[in-house]
């Protein structure tokens, strides 16, 4: 979640001991315990290496590898997903990425005889989506905007803005609107708790 720090100095203020005032309280309360385990994987991650905007959602994650070849920017979220770290993964801002993804920065080179590992970089643009249990692999750009569909398989670029489903992921005829403007950590409990 959001650090405690911005969340604090971000937060909405109502009237003392108002309706609005108890209940937006009582919702931070109860939702204080996964906040404060959310900004412990964060801060756990960033004391490893990896750059993490302090307002990007880090959910149940497994990182893998060297944590330095990571990159989040502000306002992006990650459910519950998997991260192999053999290479750099860059996430832009304002990113959401559902629960199951997996993102896989290598692989082996199954015509070398010698099944040699081969690692390449991931980025991933801003206002992306990567829906649920999609698997991007190693070399893949996701572009501005793109999103991904639940399930997919990414082996190639996705451009800006273009939608892409199936194994192996293609670009469906369909494109997402160039103008975004939202910030997916809204929609998450503990944020709405102090920021709504």
């Amino acid at each position: 979640m959001a650090s405690l720090k911005y969340l604090w100095s971000n937060r909405v203020q109502f009237k003392l001991f108002s309706k609005a005032f108890f209940k937006s309280w009582a919702k931070r309360l109860l939702t204080l315990s996964e906040l404060i385990q959310n900004n412990r994987r964060r801060n756990k991650l960033i004391k490893n290496g990896a750059s993490i905007s302090h307002t990007a959602e880090i959910g149940i994650v497994t990182i893998k590898g060297r944590k330095d070849n990571l990159s989040i920017g502000d306002f992006s979220t990650l459910g519950k997903v998997e991260i192999a770290l053999h290479d750099k993964v860059s996430i832009g801002k304002n990113v959401c990425i559902n629960d199951g993804v997996i993102i896989l920065s290598a692989s082996h080179d199954v015509s070398d005889s010698l099944w040699s590992h081969k690692k390449a970089p991931i980025s991933i643009g801003d206002y992306a989506w990567i829906a649920t249990n999609a698997i991007i692999l190693p070399g893949v750009t996701v572009g501005k905007g793109a999103v991904v569909g639940a399930g997919a398989v990414v082996s190639k670029n996705v451009a800006d803005y273009s939608i892409v489903i199936g194994n192996p992921a293609q670009e469906i005829r369909k494109n997402r609107t160039t103008t975004l403007n939202y910030n997916p950590c809204e929609f998450l409990a503990t944020n709405n708790a102090w920021l709504k």
